[in-house]
């Protein structure tokens, strides 16, 4: 099965609202905890950043293919329904 990378920001609160949709995913279909998310803290790992494409945090790849993007204003049904695509799209390939 494929990994998830996700980068994000300590502080910020579109990536709590991530963290927080993944954790309501699984409990709601446990499947999803099979998925291996690798949580990258952008300001830790700097010589990453470069090797992928993204503005905003959080931000979802598969083998470098970006899956999501969080956007300025984005709700928490919008962020839990693109965490959730991203599983999905792991889960069904």
């Amino acid at each position: 099965m494929k990994e998830i990378t996700l980068f994000y920001l300590e502080d910020c609160p579109y990536c709590h609202n991530a963290r927080r949709a993944l954790k309501e995913l699984i409990e709601e279909n446990p499947g999803y905890g099979e998925v291996n998310v690798d949580w990258i803290e952008e300001n830790h790992h700097p010589e990453l950043l470069g090797k992928y494409d993204y503005y905003y945090v959080p931000s979802i790849f598969v083998d470098h293919k970006k899956l999501y993007e969080a956007h300025p204003s984005e709700s928490y049904e919008s962020c839990k329904a693109n965490v959730k695509a991203a599983l999905d799209a792991v889960l069904n390939e």
